[in-house]
Parts: C-alpha cells; sequence; structure tokens
C-alpha cells in the first residue's frame, strides 16, 4: 500500500474506532488526527472536507454490513430465509453498532463528500429488492421500499435504544419476522 493510501486508511480507521465512543456529533476533525497520530492538516490531501472524511468511515460501515450479508448467503437454505436472515443481519448491525448506523443513513452530511456511497447503497438495496420479487413473485419495488423501511425503523430504534423502552423484553426476530408477514403476504 503506498504511503499516500496508508495514511487514507489510518485516519479512517481512527475515525471507525474513535465513532463508536464519541458519536458523529462529537468526531471531529482534531480528534480522528490525534487518535491516528498524524497532523491536523495531514487528511487535507485526501479528504478536502470533514464531511469527505466522514463519508469514507460511513463507507466502511457500509463495507462491513455487506460483508454481514455475504455471510448470510454462505448459511441460507431459501430465497426466503435468505430475506429473513438478510433483515436479522440489518437490524442487529444497528444495535452492535449504533453511531456507524445513525452515521451511514445521514445523507445531510455525507451527500455531496465525494465518496459516491449511493455506489454501495444502491447495490445492497438492489439485492434486497431482488429477495422480496423471489419471495413475492411480484416486481414491485414499492413492497421492497415498505419492508425496508419498516425493517429501517426497527433498525434505528433498536440503535438509539428505543425500541427496549416501548417493548422492554422486545424479540429483534420476531418483530422481523412479522415484518417479512406483513409485507410479503
Amino acid at each position: 500500500m503506498a504511503g499516500g493510501e496508508l495514511l487514507r486508511e489510518r485516519l479512517v480507521g481512527a475515525g471507525v474506532d474513535l465513532l463508536e465512543e464519541v458519536g458523529a456529533a462529537q468526531l471531529g476533525l482534531r480528534a480522528i488526527t490525534r487518535a491516528a497520530g498524524v497532523s491536523h492538516g495531514a487528511p487535507r490531501r485526501h479528504f478536502p472536507t470533514h464531511n469527505a472524511l466522514l463519508a469514507a468511515i460511513a463507507a466502511r460501515g457500509f463495507a462491513d454490513l455487506a460483508e454481514r450479508f455475504a455471510r448470510v448467503d454462505e448459511r441460507a437454505k431459501s430465497p426466503r430465509d435468505r430475506l429473513r436472515r438478510m433483515a436479522v443481519e440489518y437490524v442487529e448491525f444497528a444495535g452492535a453498532r449504533p453511531e456507524m448506523f445513525t452515521l451511514m443513513f445521514r445523507h445531510d452530511l455525507l451527500e455531496g463528500s465525494g465518496e459516491n456511497l449511493r455506489a454501495t447503497t444502491l447495490p445492497l438495496f438492489d439485492r434486497f429488492a431482488a429477495l422480496v420479487r423471489q419471495n413475492t413473485e411480484s416486481d414491485s419495488r414499492a413492497r421492497a421500499v415498505a419492508l425496508w423501511t419498516n425493517l429501517h425503523g426497527i433498525a434505528a430504534l433498536r440503535a438509539n435504544r428505543s425500541l427496549s423502552l416501548v417493548v422492554p423484553a422486545a424479540d429483534t426476530g420476531a418483530l422481523v419476522a412479522r415484518a417479512l408477514d406483513v409485507h410479503l403476504s
């Protein structure tokens, strides 16, 4: 890895590590450079803005989520099982990495960052929509969007720890199963 790429990865890695500790709102450029052990001006070559660095950190989150989905493909026994497992992984990811999950969907911060996150997120959604189509024999993206928004709501509530306030003994697997039943029937 060339020196420039090494610095870029070092900054992103430091940002990923700090994100869960301090949250996106407190994830400043100075904190990231300090954690990476570089000068405050070092990121400018790779990240012209703070939001560009945040977008690169979010891209790492999307890559991690895509890896989780790839493992689902290895274990799933049917299209319905694959969709269920994918949905559970999505909600579990939000619970395990709430700050990353929140940052990944902060389009107000990430849009126009130069990271082209849509190149990562749209294929993930298209894969999800294809599974919905296989499970319903319908080509309706609207159905896929409705299911995804339902699952995203469960995931967001889990990420910000609100789900346990409403349903103290919430079984996310059961919630996911119910959402699938509602949207795939």
